[in-house]
């Protein structure tokens, strides 16, 4: 009986320790839900000008690192000269002014600013500059979106919109750069 009392006096006290351990520990973190993934390898964007302009391009957007890759060329534009560039919230350039785009997209309420701050849009690029030839070659890398899968951050089927002016990145709700010159819906192709 001895060695039976033993035994259970120890498998009291180990469990009263860890008991006591457990009550001692700090909670553990909640696991964080995973990001979302774009399900897209592939968009374009044909940007269609806008508001009696002769803006147009066309713009390819590929998945890459923690967000989407913009490439293209778009043109029309004076030499020299600095344009805003961002994703609109609805995919709907049929408007003459391409208002019917809506505002930027801004899932997460953010107000606007610099790709860079920590506060912007989620559909917030920095300015583009055109060349002595009135055209920006276009190589941007929208940091914090997804192409195709439905997230709340998704950018495909949205419209991609240019502006007449730049983007003072201050100004509440859009940064106060004119009158959209160029549109075209995000669509995805592979």
């Amino acid at each position: 009986m001895r060695i039976g009392t033993a035994l259970a006096t120890f498998a009291a006290i180990a469990f009263a320790a860890t008991i006591a351990g457990c009550a001692t520990k700090p909670p553990a973190a909640p696991a964080e839900a995973p990001g979302a993934l774009s399900t897209a390898d592939s968009a374009q964007a044909n940007l269609a000008a806008a508001s009696g302009s002769l803006v147009s391009g066309r713009v390819t957007l590929r998945p890459m690192g923690n967000g989407v890759h913009l490439t293209g060329t778009v043109g029309g534009f004076l030499p020299n000269s600095t344009h805003a560039i961002h994703v609109h919230e609805k995919g709907d350039c049929s408007a003459a002014d391409a208002s019917s785009a809506g505002p930027h997209f801004n899932p997460t309420g953010s107000a606007h600013g610099r790709a860079s701050a920590p506060a912007h849009h989620a559909g917030d690029m920095d300015n583009v500059v055109a060349g002595n030839d009135g055209t920006v070659p276009l190589d941007i890398h929208l940091a914090g979106v997804t192409l195709g899968g439905g997230a709340a951050n998704d950018i495909a089927d949205r419209a991609l919109v240019v502006h007449a002016g730049a983007d003072d990145y201050t100004s509440q709700p859009a940064g106060n750069s004119g009158a959209r010159v160029a549109c075209g819906v995000i669509k995805v192709v592979q």
